[in-house]
Order: structure tokens, then C-alpha cells, then sequence
């Protein structure tokens, strides 16, 4: 019987723990993404639109397509898309970066809602998709490159001549471009990264529920953020955030039918993140010029 016990413990253990992993493949593609935006020096408050943009169109791609790679390429496209315009904004423009960012999440909220009726005749959700039918979360293609762009981040930032100019680039701007670095091309290949990285993550989404619905990140990008921030700017620490992140998330999908109401439930990952940010953002620090514009021959403003 003890025997018995244990055996179902184990197992249900093993489907929390792979539950867990399944809710952090956007967390980690969004965070260490943003990662790459903020170390070059610009906050990416638009990681919450990237990821709408990149679910929308995985759901789109797929469904025009019928392959799992149209799904992919659908989403990096609107990823680079919804990216380079953010970039345009704040690198080119030197718009402020937290009113550009929530100004991109607005205007792809509505672009989608917009997409779904022009194509789907629906403001609600897209067909149903085939999405990812992979064996076992282990052999998902989105989850392999999760795992790969946390190791190979953390190598490109630390150990190339390109993470070191991108550091440079978020430290100190003016000195970096007196040492002969392009900080405009720096940032801009921060933020394009972070855009593509962001965009799997919606794909993921989509992929996992089989269809797009209306705003169906629901904040995602913004814990994402957050786990950066907690990961203090490093691929790895964002990636272990993003397993806290998804544990809290699996929390409140676990204690679903008891005696909380669902409408605290829901809250849960949310407070979590609030809570965690709070007692973090005292003991970080973000790169030096992180949201501050760059002027060529003069210092930063």
C-alpha cells in the first residue's frame, strides 16, 4: 500500500514538474529576449504586444499553411515586424521607451482584434489548428529552442566580441561609440532579437490551445519582464524566474475547484510577481543607459 502511495506521489509530481516546464516556455523565450533589448539599452515594454503579435501569427500561418513551419515563420515575421517599429520609435526617434512600449501593446492589441475579424470573420478566436504535435513536451521543437537560447544567450553575452559590444552599448553609449561600436545598429539588433525570441513565445501559446483568442497573452509579457528583472539581466537568472513564474501560475491551476473563490485564483500569478518585484528592485541593477537615448558626439540625455 505505502508502495502504492509513493508510486502515485512520484507521478504526480512528474506532471506538476512537467506542467511547470510546459508554462515556462513563453516566460523564458520572452525573458531572455528582453535580456538582449535591455543590455543593449533600451526597456522593452512592448515584450506583451511581440507576444501577441508572434501568437497571431503562428495561428494565422498555420492555418494558411497547414505546416507547423508556416506556424513558426508567420510568428517571426510579425515578430521582426511589431519589433522593428518599436525600434524605429525609440532608437531612430528617441521616443520615450515605456510610452512607445505601451503605446506597441495598445496598437497590436487592436491590429489583432482587427486580424481576426478580417480574416475569420470572429473578434473572439481563430479556427482550430493542428499546432505542435510533438511526442512529449521533450521533442517540442519551441521547448528545445527555450532551452537552447538560455545556454547559447548567456554564451553570446559573455563570452563573444558581439555580447560585450551589446553591453558596452547599455552600459555607457557614448564610449562605446568613441571605441568605434555603431550603437544605433547595437540596439537595434537587441531589440530584433528580443522580437523574434518574444514572438516563439506566443507561438507557444497558440500551439499549446490550438487556437488564437482575443488578448490571450493576458500579461505574460509584463512577468516576463519581471523575471529579467529578478534574472537580474542575465539569460540564466531569467530563466530560472520564468520556473518561479510558471510554478505560481501552475499554483493556481492546481487549486481550481476548492473553496477560494476562481476570480482570487486568477490572481495568483500576478500577486506573485508584484510581490517578488518588490523585494527585488532594490537589490538590481539595470544597465547604466537602460531607457536613455542616445545622441550621437554628445553624452546621453
Amino acid at each position: 500500500m505505502d508502495e502504492l502511495q509513493y508510486g502515485m506521489t512520484g507521478v504526480a509530481l512528474g506532471v506538476v514538474f512537467l506542467q511547470i516546464l510546459r508554462i515556462s516556455v513563453p516566460f523564458v523565450l520572452t525573458s531572455v529576449g528582453a535580456v538582449f533589448s535591455e543590455r543593449g539599452g533600451v526597456v522593452n515594454l512592448a515584450l506583451e504586444g511581440l507576444m501577441l503579435a508572434g501568437a497571431f501569427g503562428a495561428a494565422a500561418g498555420q492555418h494558411f499553411t497547414g505546416s507547423l513551419a508556416g506556424g513558426i515563420a508567420g510568428a517571426l515575421l510579425l515578430g521582426f515586424l511589431v519589433a522593428l517599429l518599436f525600434a524605429f520609435i525609440t532608437i531612430t526617434l528617441k521616443a520615450d521607451q515605456i510610452v512607445a512600449g505601451i503605446a506597441v501593446n495598445i496598437l497590436v492589441m487592436g491590429s489583432t482584434r482587427f486580424g481576426l475579424v478580417l480574416l475569420y470573420g470572429s473578434s473572439i478566436n481563430s479556427p482550430r489548428i493542428s499546432g505542435c504535435e510533438a511526442a512529449s513536451l521533450f521533442l517540442d521543437p519551441l521547448f528545445l529552442t527555450a532551452a537552447l537560447c538560455v545556454a547559447a544567450g548567456y554564451w553570446i553575452l559573455y563570452h563573444t566580441p558581439y555580447g560585450l559590444r551589446l553591453r558596452a552599448t547599455g552600459e555607457d553609449a557614448a564610449t562605446a561609440d568613441s571605441a568605434g561600436i555603431n550603437v544605433q545598429a547595437m540596439r537595434y539588433s537587441g531589440v530584433l532579437v528580443s522580437g523574434f525570441l518574444a514572438a516563439l513565445g506566443g507561438a507557444f501559446l497558440v500551439f499549446q490551445q490550438h487556437t488564437f483568442t482575443d488578448n490571450m497573452t493576458a500579461g505574460r509579457g509584463y512577468i516576463a519582464l519581471a523575471a529579467m528583472i529578478i534574472g537580474r539581466w542575465n539569460p540564466l537568472g531569467a530563466a530560472l524566474a520564468s520556473l518561479f513564474f510558471a510554478a505560481a501560475e501552475s499554483l493556481e491551476i492546481w487549486t481550481q475547484g476548492s473553496w477560494i473563490p476562481s476570480q482570487l485564483l486568477q490572481t495568483i500569478p500576478y500577486v506573485v510577481t508584484l510581490l517578488v518585484l518588490a523585494g527585488f528592485m532594490g537589490h538590481s541593477a539595470a544597465p547604466r543607459e537602460a531607457g536613455i537615448p542616445f545622441y550621437k558626439n554628445r553624452r546621453s540625455e
